[in-house]
């Protein structure tokens, strides 16, 4: 006897120290400061943000090569001759070691001013590409956003089955009590009492594997949300999964067609696969160079009339070229940028048709769970009040604790049903929303 109360003391503490840990240095933070802290510290997203500054960067005139170089240029060179002249009176001249030199400094204006509008074209394909990276770095957010509210859901899920086990471990522990009064009394028999005992340890065992799955999701939070202490509690204020009923299917087809970021991705590929055909195209034009320069010129001379010369002042010029034939290239060019051009339309049909086909797919599941929640909230209803039933029966002696158990076990299916069924249609709400293009109103 004292050995079974021994048990029951240990298995009551432990509950309470497991508890204790639980709520031991817990910040608590809404969906919404979760995504804000994300947002600001997150390593994918910043890597993200970091190369659409980087295209940010990269648009402009210069790098499209629509503005002038400017260039500061000097050199030295020189030469060592010998050289042998015979003059037209047939007298003759010898030269050795004749060593001449020349020193020039000056700047140096280049500019493209005509290229088949190559430089304009570009332009604009920079501008898509900083759109593009952009879209990137969306892309990222959503994603972080959708894990992120994704694992919020899932700890608040795990955390009801917590307490769901802590009611069962305390229902157990009730039980315990019942059958020691009862052996007491002598009414009851050392079996049952041992048997309600095994029960409470199996409850208490699971209640403890649940308390590392809530740990697990703990440090997926603080993953996610890049918290440079691990190991620190971070978990969600809210404590019940509330799911949006009123989603249609119209309005997010309109939405998701309008706001997709995969689509948006895929027309602008389109765009600058256009662009690329447009600048093939330009190389069948004729282009004009300008150029002009100031300078300063020094030369020194050991054979001839002068010792050396000094000259400076400015040049200029102006080219005018058209490529007549390049061996077929531009056809080349061009034939392949309309393919790519294809190419890049297929995709994006492709795109629409995938985006498409989740969205009905991902919609009838959340339809269907909507259905399969209303039911399950009913069936847990009926169990909780059958338990209630059953418990009252069995404290009067008309239940054995077989029976109890199994509408015991009966109760806590019920629960596990409906909060798998509630997390499944709020991934789903998340995964529309997200398809939609509005994932950001889940803060």
């Amino acid at each position: 006897m004292m050995k079974i109360l021994k048990l029951f003391l240990l298995s009551f503490f432990f509950l309470v120290s497991v508890s204790g840990v639980l709520a031991a240095r817990e910040n608590t933070y809404s969906l919404k400061e979760f995504i804000d802290i994300a947002l600001d510290r997150n390593f994918s997203i910043r890597i993200m943000s970091n190369e659409e500054r980087i295209a940010v960067n990269n648009f402009s005139r210069g790098n499209a090569g629509l503005l002038p170089t400017l260039d500061l240029r000097s050199s030295f060179s020189g030469n060592l001759n010998n050289s042998e002249q015979t003059f037209i009176d047939e007298t003759s001249a010898s030269l050795r070691s004749i060593h001449n030199t020349s020193a020039f400094g000056g700047l140096q204006a280049n500019w493209l001013v005509f290229e088949g509008l190559r430089g304009h074209v570009r332009y604009k394909q920079l501008s898509e590409l900083k759109n593009v990276a952009q879209l990137n770095t969306r892309i990222s957010i959503e994603n972080i956003i959708a894990m992120l509210a994704s694992e919020y859901y899932f700890y608040i899920q795990q955390k009801r089955l917590f307490s769901n086990l802590q009611y069962a471990v305390d229902l157990s522990r009730e039980r315990v009590r019942i059958e020691q009064e009862h052996f007491l009394l002598g009414s009851g028999s050392k079996v049952q009492l041992l048997q309600a005992q095994v029960n409470l340890n199996a409850d208490s065992s699971r209640l403890e594997r649940q308390h590392e799955v809530l740990r697990a999701s703990q440090i997926r939070l603080s993953e996610i949300i890049a918290e440079q202490d691990l190991s620190a509690v971070n978990i969600p204020v809210d404590t019940t999964i509330v799911v949006n009923p009123d989603l249609t299917y119209d309005e997010l087809y309109s939405e998701a067609i309008q706001w997709n970021v995969s689509i948006l991705a895929a027309q602008k590929q389109v765009q600058l696969s256009e662009y690329n055909l447009d600048i093939a195209r330009s190389r069948h034009y004729p282009y004009v160079n300008l150029n002009t320069g100031y300078g300063y010129n020094y030369n020194t001379y050991q054979s001839g009339t002068l010792a050396n010369q000094h000259s400076w002042g400015m040049n200029y010029g102006i080219t005018l070229g058209w490529n007549i034939y390049d061996g077929g290239n531009v056809r080349r060019q061009k034939a392949n940028a309309r393919i790519e051009v294809e190419n890049r339309e297929l995709s994006l049909e492709e795109t629409i048709q995938n985006v498409t086909a989740d969205l009905i797919t991902i919609y009838n599941a959340y339809t269907n769970n909507l259905r399969l929640l209303e039911l399950e909230t009913q069936n847990l209803d009926v169990a909780r009040e059958n338990l209630d039933i059953a418990f009252e029966r069995y404290r009067l002696g008309a239940l054995s604790g077989f029976e109890l158990r199994e509408v015991q076990k009966n109760l806590l299916e019920a629960e596990e049903r409906k909060l798998s069924i509630q997390y499944q249609a709020k991934m789903a709400e998340i995964s529309l929303m997200q398809i939609a293009g509005n994932i950001m109103e889940c803060k």
